[in-house]
Formats: C-alpha cells, structure tokens, sequence
C-alpha cells in the first residue's frame, strides 16, 4: 500500500517546540546548522547499516532507508533554496512534491551504502553553505510556493527541524 502523502504545513515549529522530537527552533541560527548536521551524519550511516533499514515499520510509513534518501533530497534542496535566498531578493521556491521524488527517485529500492556516501556528501555540502552564511544575510528573505516566507534564520530553524525530526523517526 503506497504512503499517505504528508501534506500538513510543518512551519508551527518555528514558534512552538515539536512534541514529537522535541525539537525547539529558537536554539538554531545558522551558525549552528553546520555543527549540529555533521554530527548527525553518522546517526545516519549507523542507520543505514542496520538490517531493518529497508523495511518499512507498517504499510504507512516509510523505511529508515526512504528516509535516509529524502533527508539526503533535502540537504540538497536547502542548499540550492539557501543559495538561491543569499543570490536574489525575495527568492521564489518552486514546489517540491517529497512523495513524488520518493517514487520517482524509488527510494524503497535504493542502496543503503550509495545513500549513506550520497548523504555525507549532501549533508557536508549544506553545512558549508551554512557556514558561509554571514549574520548580516540573516534577515534575507525567500517564499515557498504556498506563500510561506522565511528568513535565512527560520529558514535555517525549518530546515534543522526537518533532519532532527526523521532521525528521531527512525530512531524512535
């Protein structure tokens, strides 16, 4: 049975604490983006080693694995989204169908050692565009297709919620 597609607006966890994971968006910048993403890296290839890593927990959820290649998917969106919002004023977002990426993308049947490399190298690239970014660029502005606006700084604290909360999925 294929996944029920998410499409609730995640963006209240730039003001309240997600109960799910526990993550508070008030204690990210971007300057802590870089530290906190390459010390996940590793979570994420122990991850990718277990022999679950490819089996979905029920027909509804995805499998560490899929989850593993969506958050790869993400460190690369983020970037090209972060660069884009430090390139041009007011950057628009195209919109980005996660379901359909994981379909098209056939996550399920990806290989978890080529996702774990393809991952360090997305979530290394990100954490250095994140390190780039000086506080003066924090306030630039960017707009997803459905009219939500960030700033680098909620930007950052979106993004971070992402990655925090589908390790705390698969770990959970």
């Amino acid at each position: 049975m294929p996944i029920i597609p998410d499409d609730k607006d995640w963006t209240w966890v730039l003001s309240t604490p997600c109960p799910e994971c526990g993550f508070d968006a008030a204690t990210v910048t971007p300057s802590t983006v870089p530290g906190t993403v390459l010390n996940m890296l590793p979570r994420w290839r122990a991850v990718l080693r277990r022999e679950d890593a490819s089996t979905r927990p029920d027909e509804h959820t995805w499998s560490p694995l899929e989850y593993a290649c969506h958050v790869r998917d993400v460190f690369s969106l983020f970037d090209q989204r972060l660069n884009l919002m430090l390139r041009e004023d007011d950057a628009r977002f195209a919109n980005w169908d996660q379901d359909k990426a994981a379909i098209d993308g056939d996550y399920a049947n990806a290989d978890p050692a080529e996702v774990a490399g393809q991952l360090a190298a997305e979530g290394t690239q990100i954490a250095n565009s994140f390190a780039a970014v000086h506080e003066d660029e924090w306030p630039r502005t960017g707009v997803r297709s459905n009219g939500s606006t960030f700033t680098v700084l909620t930007f950052a604290q979106y993004f971070l919620h992402d990655v925090v909360h589908h390790l705390h999925d698969v770990d959970g």
